[in-house]
Order: C-alpha cells, then sequence, then structure tokens
C-alpha cells in the first residue's frame, strides 16, 4: 500500500479540525498537486484488478467513485489515480449554481455520517465538459460516468428540459450517463420518483439517445439515481418504470433525509441528505427490492454507507454488481478502495 495511503490517520486529523467545505477543497487541491508531481504521482496510483463487466463496459475493478466528489469534473485523473475501477463525477445542471448558503456540510463523527446541502452548486455544463475533455482518464480506458441534474430555479413542470440539454451535452464524452432525480437538496426533485413523472422523464431522455446514438454511432448507457426513503411500493414502481423505458441500470443510493441513526447528536438535526454508515442499511434493502423486481439482467450499482470491505461485499450478496464510495473515502481515506476491491474478490471465490 502507498505510504501516502497510509499517513491518511494523520492527515485526516488535520483536515477534521477545518470547516468541513474548506477541508474538502484543500484534499482535492493537495491530491491534484500530488498527482501533477511525477514522483508523488506514482506513489499515490495503487490500482488492484478484479476485472468484471458492467453495461456492457469493462471495469478493471468493481469498486468506484461516487458523484458529488467532484462536482466539476476537474479532478478526474487524481481521483482516478487511487485505484478507482470507475469514476463518476458531477452532478452537473445547464447553468452555473452557487448552491444553497453556507455552511452546508457537517460532520457527524460519532456515526461516521455526513450531512450536506449544497444544492448542486457546480460551475454549469460549459466548463464541465471542458474539464472532461481535458482530462485522460476515459482517453486511456478509465469508465468515466458523467452525472446530470437540474437547475434549482428550473420549474420542475420543465425538468426534462434541463436533463435534455445535459444529456446532449455530455453524451459524447461519458462512457455511462447518470441521470440525478434523488438528491433531497433541489426543491422537489424526488418527485421525479413518481410512476407519472419518472415515465415522462425516461420516455423523453430515451428518444434523446437514440438519436445521440445515430449521431455518434455509439449507445451509451443510461443509470438513474433513486433515494433510499422509498417504500417497497414505490421500489417497485419505479422497477417497472426502469425497465418498461430501456434504462441500463440504477444507482442505490443516494443521501437520505432520516435521522433515526443519529438522533441527539451534534449537527443530527441539520437539513439535508445525510450519508456515511447512517444509511447502509437502508440502501442495502433498496439494492435487495430492486434485484428481486428487475431480474438478474440491469446492472445494479449500491452505494451509501459503505465504509469498510465487508460493507461493499453485503452490497454485492444483496444484489448489486459494483459499489461506490465516497462518505467512506472521508473517514477512511483511499485505502478503503483496495481493501473493498480485496473484499469482494475474496468473496466471489
Amino acid at each position: 500500500m502507498s505510504i501516502l495511503f497510509q499517513a491518511y490517520p494523520l492527515a485526516r486529523g488535520i483536515l477534521f479540525s477545518m470547516d468541513p467545505e474548506r477541508a474538502h477543497e484543500v484534499t482535492l487541491g493537495t491530491l491534484q498537486r500530488a498527482y501533477d508531481f511525477a514522483p508523488t504521482r506514482a506513489l499515490m496510483h495503487s490500482a488492484i484488478a478484479d476485472p468484471v463487466t458492467l453495461m456492457g463496459l469493462r471495469l478493471t475493478n468493481p469498486v468506484g467513485l461516487a458523484a458529488g466528489l467532484d462536482k466539476n469534473g476537474a479532478h478526474i485523473d487524481a481521483l482516478g489515480n487511487l485505484g478507482f475501477g470507475f469514476v463518476e463525477v458531477g452532478t452537473v445542471t445547464p447553468r452555473p449554481q452557487t448552491g444553497n448558503p453556507k455552511p452546508r456540510l457537517f460532520r457527524i463523527p460519532q456515526a461516521q455520517g455526513l450531512i450536506n446541502r449544497f444544492g448542486f452548486n457546480n460551475l454549469g455544463l460549459d466548463a464541465f465538459v471542458a474539464n472532461v475533455q481535458r482530462s485522460t482518464w476515459h482517453k486511456t480506458g478509465g469508465v468515466l460516468g458523467l452525472n446530470i441534474g437540474k437547475n434549482a430555479d428550473t420549474p420542475i413542470e420543465r425538468a426534462v428540459d434541463d436533463y435534455l440539454i445535459g444529456l446532449d451535452a455530455v453524451y459524447p464524452h461519458a462512457d455511462y450517463v447518470t441521470v440525478n432525480i434523488s438528491s433531497p437538496n433541489t426543491k422537489n426533485l424526488r418527485a421525479l420518483q413518481g410512476e407519472h413523472e419518472l415515465g415522462e422523464l425516461l420516455g423523453q431522455l430515451q428518444q434523446r439517445r437514440l438519436a445521440l446514438a445515430d449521431r455518434y454511432g455509439r449507445r451509451v448507457p443510461l443509470v438513474i439515481k433513486i433515494a433510499p426513503d422509498l417504500d417497497e411500493a414505490q421500489i417497485d414502481v419505479i422497477s417497472d418504470v426502469v425497465t418498461r423505458h430501456g434504462i441500463d441500470g440504477i444507482i442505490a443510493t443516494n443521501t437520505t433525509l432520516d435521522r433515526s441513526g443519529v438522533d441527539g447528536l451534534p449537527h443530527a438535526s441539520e437539513a439535508g441528505g445525510l450519508s456515511g454508515a447512517p444509511v447502509r442499511a437502508k440502501a442495502v434493502g433498496v439494492i435487495a427490492r430492486l434485484r428481486q423486481r428487475v431480474g438478474p439482467g440491469m446492472a445494479i450499482i449500491g452505494a451509501g454507507g459503505t465504509m469498510c470491505g465487508a460493507d461493499a461485499v453485503e452490497k454485492i450478496r444483496a444484489g448489486a454488481n459494483a459499489v461506490q464510495l465516497y462518505s467512506g473515502l472521508i473517514y477512511r481515506g483511499p485505502a478503503l478502495v483496495n481493501e473493498c476491491v480485496k473484499a469482494i474478490r475474496a468473496a466471489r471465490s
């Protein structure tokens, strides 16, 4: 294991003494500088092979980076160098937006949780696509997912327009495109998970994808990202609509509004989505129900509360084909990537 990875517990103490959003920015900046300097880039690289095929895409291993860590796609190569089998960046909206007022990120270390209410803060599609085009990850065989959303000031009745704009812009540059309909931090966004609303959205996206596939000569998989706060009936409806419209995969799940795992802890009452260990059981439950409903053919990517290798294996056994990390990286550092790859590989042998 890289000596830089082993040093993370010390670095975490320093980072956790900072404002969480400032620590996030410092971490990405430091990671980028280390990647840009060839000697430290080599020390950072620590990939383990466990090849899998997902939606027709060949992954070097089934552990990916979840969207949200790199909203503007500015650090794709540096993050990919940490050993991920695939990298997802965004969520990007058609126009730049500042997101919700600060502070908007809160740690709950007693429960290994995070609450965020960022609100899709990003520089917009033009800057995002320019960053993606400058990266080498996709060009050298890395699998890249691009995550699209709607602007906060776009009425929910016009949400489809924003998603179509996003799909048009990112399609030529993506290995797969994720449609984020489950962030709790954009007003009414989760209403798009309803049967009628989801059917309308996916129908139009599928029609646009057919036209884009003809234009670019390749079919890019479409994935939706759903919430953990769904009952079985809602999961069943989503499964049926997604199957009917030929969508390739589902990411389960986004952050939760439920606070039952952090009641009474500092910051637990902050508005926003809760991620990390407290969402683990909910995510696993959604994965298991999805797999029962959609059968073996559809891709399911497990996200939410993967804090150790055993958590990754739990999601695979529940029915996920691959997993994504975010909050676990904050608490455990980049060594978590290889830990999860090794655990999944051992569980399969």
